[in-house]
């Protein structure tokens, strides 16, 4: 039985097109960029800031321990000398659901919102920040709750909070509804207005900030903070932004019709059976286990984790052995990025280029490396760089596409860089920063670098440089949950110093560190 279920992309794009009332007619013939905001906090023209980023953070339910506040805390001694958050996504576990936004996310980052004396009493989707958190979606952002699961839940709820035990789940009764919490605590609600004229005072209000695309929202920390969409852009200190939402162009490609697609097919059937057969014996184990007892408590955490690492490797597998392949790749988006992309190199004032989105196309921990939404995206993602480097080659001067791409999804923290893949993801930074709250995962036993097959032959594409997870055995199991600290240097070409923080949790004791910085770009 499923802890969660997903609806086909082509239903996240139709709900959250409806949640921004995209393109319609008023906001074209007002000639707004619904994809677009301008950053008005009065300091976005200054070439040297910082930012900060967390990614899989909504912690979910910790017996023994609650990383969350902790990695906050560490950001709390930075919040008056950075400009932003970026939030690589998954922001409430496990399904989204808007009954957690105040345990998950208001509570432990109440010093970033406005009134966070009073943070008890901020609705979830009535939130202001005081220091911008800028989020992309995750998949648990899009979860909701099989049926089952919602009646067992609802009914077994107030014993659950009574006992606070091993039956919490911390799933709730309704899930994210495909999405719609996310969409109201983050995204500029316009399906909400009633009427004509509300929404026009609405746009006049805040839609007013003047671009070379047509007008846009304007975003101003400390009165209104609301995204215009599910992806966007912005600009600051002459370094665009592109925020998107991978979770539309994730499908994993179609099994080839082939005598190796067939034992490809066998092979993830297996697997699949095996995944089930693990989830049984992880419910038994927990069934023993008693909350009360410190070391039985941290066991319950590990495979609490481990059955959400479950789905979602069953999920990988189920989307790819699905009777027909669902060609409902998000190529609205995709061209949207890449004509924004080709634009941001044609702007002379724009010096850099930085993207955040939550699935990661490179990375090293055990369980994402090859799922087949991380080949997926990166087959994608190449074909607009592609697309962009024929456009920009005599402008780029053996600079990469981008300068930084930052993800989430794989609950470590990552750097890698790829090597000369033979497409237009070459020579990019990748960081991975999804250790913010969640359970923690290994690095695969395979290694640091990543090959891929190219004609029959295996190739160097990436190298991971830093990883930062779960490690040791027994009593000597270390959990370092990390955030990040990015400061961004003045220049033609931008470098950016980047400053690992970590709180890990070791010995049922928090130890706060930070790494050695180091620069990329």
């Amino acid at each position: 039985m499923k802890l969660a279920s997903e609806v086909g992309i082509a239903e996240k794009i139709r709900r959250m097109n409806q949640r921004v009332r995209w393109q319609d007619p008023l906001l074209v013939n007002k000639n707004i960029d619904q994809t677009k905001f301008v950053f008005d906090d009065g300091k976005a023209s200054e070439q040297e800031f910082s930012f900060l980023v967390v990614g899989d953070s909504g912690s979910g339910s910790h017996t023994s321990h609650n990383p969350q506040r902790q990695v906050a805390e560490l950001m709390l001694p930075h919040h008056d000398e950075c400009r932003f958050m970026l939030h690589t996504g998954d922001v409430i576990y496990l399904v989204g659901s808007s009954e957690y936004y105040p345990q998950n996310f208001i509570q432990p980052y109440r010093e970033f919102l406005v009134s966070c004396e009073r943070y008890k009493n901020i609705a979830y989707d009535k939130m202001t920040f005081k220091l911008p958190i800028l989020p992309v979606p995750g998949n648990h952002d899009y979860y909701d709750l099989p049926i089952f699961w919602s009646i067992v839940s609802l009914g077994t709820m107030p014993i659950r909070r009574l006992l606070k035990s091993k039956l919490d789940l911390d799933v709730g009764w309704h899930g994210s509804r495909a999405g719609d919490a996310y969409a109201k605590a983050f995204i500029d609600y316009l399906k909400a207005f009633n009427s004509e004229e509300q929404l026009i005072q609405h746009l006049d209000n805040h839609y007013d900030a003047k671009t070379d695309s047509g007008y846009c929202l304007r975003y101003e920390p400390g009165k209104f903070t609301r995204l215009p969409n599910r992806y966007y852009t912005f600009r600051y200190g002459n370094i665009d932004f592109f925020a998107l939402d991978s979770n539309t162009f994730n499908d994993p490609l179609p099994i080839p019709k082939t005598s190796e697609g067939v034992i490809q097919r066998q092979d993830l059937e297996q697997h699949l059976q095996e995944l089930e057969q693990q989830k049984e014996q992880i419910v038994a184990r927990i069934s023993q286990l008693d909350p009360s007892n410190a070391n039985e408590a941290e066991e319950l955490d590990d495979l609490h984790g481990r059955l959400t690492q479950i789905d979602e490797m069953a999920f990988d597998i189920e989307k790819q052995l699905a009777p027909k392949h669902r060609s409902a790749t998000d190529t609205e988006q995709l061209e949207w990025f890449a004509s924004k992309l080709v634009e941001s190199w044609q702007n002379k004032e724009v010096r850099g280029r930085v993207v955040f989105f939550h699935h990661p196309p490179y990375v090293t921990e055990a369980t994402k490396w090859q799922q087949a939404q991380t080949l997926a995206v990166r087959k994608r993602l190449r074909e607009v760089f592609n697309k962009v480097g024929v456009q920009v080659n005599s402008l780029r001067k053996d600079r990469p596409i981008v300068d930084l791409v930052l993800n989430g999804h794989a609950h470590c923290l990552e750097y890698l860089q790829t090597q000369d893949t033979g497409y237009g993801d070459s020579g990019i930074n990748w960081i991975v920063c999804g250790g913010s709250g969640f359970s923690l995962r290994r690095q695969r036993p395979e290694g640091n670098d990543l090959m891929e097959k190219f004609d029959g032959q295996q190739r160097l594409v990436a190298s991971s440089r830093l990883f930062v997870g779960r490690n040791g055995q027994a009593s000597q199991k270390r959990r370092p949950y990390s955030c990040l600290r990015i400061d961004v240097l003045a220049g033609e070409t931008p470098k950016f110093v980047v400053r690992p923080m970590i709180t890990e949790w070791h010995q049922r004791q928090w130890n706060k560190y930070e790494m050695a910085p180091f620069v990329v770009g």
